[in-house]
């Protein structure tokens, strides 16, 4: 068994909703075993779009069916245009499970998993998922990532009983699927960086075994884009195996913060609002790339500050956050609708958390020693970013469609939409936020002048 498959499995004994999970060749045979362990007599429905029924639903269907277990007829949803996770999609889910009285088997990746995990919970159903593609972390995860009234919101729901995954059917698909599942997993760098500088500023204490789950494992993870390049099976199953542990340590949890920080932020605004590559939404893997890049380029900012600098943080701790000015700002970047409303909301909720002189008296305090442990352990920027240009992924603004202008206004933008505090937070609360990005594209620019997956680009100030 491989490190990352005995990791999880450890992961699972401690799993407070997830039962079994199921890796292997022809995972579909395991399927009736698992379901009658989990629920006996219960009828199964099995959910998929046009895309993955053909890849594993009618697989999984005949399975069920050949060994003698109850089953609805299948749900079987359109794929083209690409399927939106929808919350309103997720109701007449509901319906159609709670009309079936079956529980539901999400066939699927992260739309279909998300609606389906969505919907049991809206009619007080468990579900399982059988997983096609390696391609996000919330197959395990507590609560679905949907768009609700134009906000890009994660609800309450529990995760699966189990979940089972083909390795032949994840590496036949789409090597963009893979790649968006490896940012995914990158983003966990940035958002392990951003809980120690909640940690030390007293916003938000480390809890110490899902903290450890994600970042004791995380480099080894990532270590090798070019097995997954090639589609290896082993290297597939790797990650989803630390997918999958990141889901368990947001499951023991509660909430996402073991998994999501800053990067997510990023990914969540851009999806928010409709972000299009090709016609399409643009994958939440591919944002949270992008947005991961984007907060460890600011991270290395941070840390070739001299400590020297802290020297003129006095001035800042004295300046109170202006609340008007911060409507003002809302206003101006979201406009006076729902999303502008729910940003209020969030930032509110933030600033009550706690006092700014506090946190800024705080970090300089800490800072010394979490800029030497951040110096270890985070990737560089550029790095980042050719690993995934290897996995065939977005590594490049560009490659979303995004212009510099419009990443630099978002690195402000991002930090408004979630009550989460990171890096963000921090160099708006020193008065750096502004200097920081205006530095990130200076000289040659952010990330260079070129996009794409053959190019050779640096970052600079660095």
């Amino acid at each position: 068994m491989s490190p990352t498959l005995s990791t999880l499995q450890r992961t699972l004994r401690d799993a407070a909703v997830t039962r079994e999970v199921v890796i292997e060749r022809d995972a579909a045979c395991a399927l009736p075993d698992v379901v009658a362990r989990i629920l006996p007599g219960a009828t199964w429905l099995v959910i998929a779009d046009d895309t993955t029924w053909r890849v594993a639903g009618d697989a999984s269907q005949a399975e069920l069916k050949g060994a003698g277990i109850a089953t609805a007829a299948p749900i079987v949803l359109p794929s083209t245009p690409r399927l939106k996770p929808l919350a309103e999609t997720a109701q007449r889910l509901a319906e159609q499970i709670a009309a079936s009285n079956a529980v539901p088997i999400a066939v699927g990746s992260g739309v279909v998993n998300d609606l389906v995990k969505y919907a049991a919970a809206l009619c007080g159903k468990p579900y399982v998922c059988v997983a096609t593609a390696a391609s996000m972390d919330g197959y395990a995860a507590s609560g679905a990532a949907l768009l609700q009234d134009g906000f890009k919101r994660t609800l309450p729901c529990a995760p699966p009983l189990a979940v089972l995954a083909d390795l032949d059917v994840l590496a036949a698909a789409p090597a963009r699927m893979t790649a968006w599942g490896y940012g995914d997993l990158a983003g966990k760098a940035v958002a392990g960086a951003d809980w120690l500088l909640a940690d030390a500023l007293g916003v938000e204490p480390i809890a110490a075994q899902p903290f450890a789950l994600v970042q004791d494992h995380l480099a080894g993870w990532l270590a090798e884009p070019e097995r997954l390049a090639a589609r290896q099976p082993d290297a597939l199953g790797n990650l989803l195996g630390g997918l999958l542990v990141s889901g368990f340590a947001m499951q023991a949890h509660g909430n996402s913060r073991p998994a999501s920080g800053s990067d997510h932020q990023f990914s969540h605004l851009w999806e928010m609002e409709n972000l299009q590559v090709d016609g399409e939404p643009a994958a939440h893997g591919a944002c949270v790339g992008i947005g991961c890049v984007a907060m460890l380029a600011m991270y290395q900012w941070l840390i070739a500050q001299p400590i020297s600098a802290l020297s003129s943080l006095p001035a800042a701790e004295a300046i109170d956050h202006d609340a008007e000015a911060l409507r003002q700002e809302i206003t101006a970047a979201f406009g006076t609708g729902e999303l502008g409303a729910a940003a209020q909301q969030e930032m509110q909720a933030k600033r009550a958390a706690g006092s700014r002189a506090a946190r800024v008296r705080r970090f300089v305090r800490a800072w010394p020693a979490l800029r030497e442990r951040l110096s270890t352990q985070l990737i560089r920027a550029d790095d980042m970013q050719r690993r995934l240009r290897i996995v065939g992924g977005a590594s490049h603004p560009r490659d979303l469609g995004i212009a510099d202008a419009q990443l630099a206004a978002d690195y402000r933008r991002a930090r408004l939409i979630r009550r989460r505090y990171t890096l963000l937070d921090l160099l708006e609360d020193l008065g750096w936020l502004d200097h920081a990005t205006s530095a990130l594209f200076e000289a040659r620019g952010f990330w260079g002048a070129q996009a794409g997956p053959t190019t050779t680009t640096s970052l600079t100030n660095t």
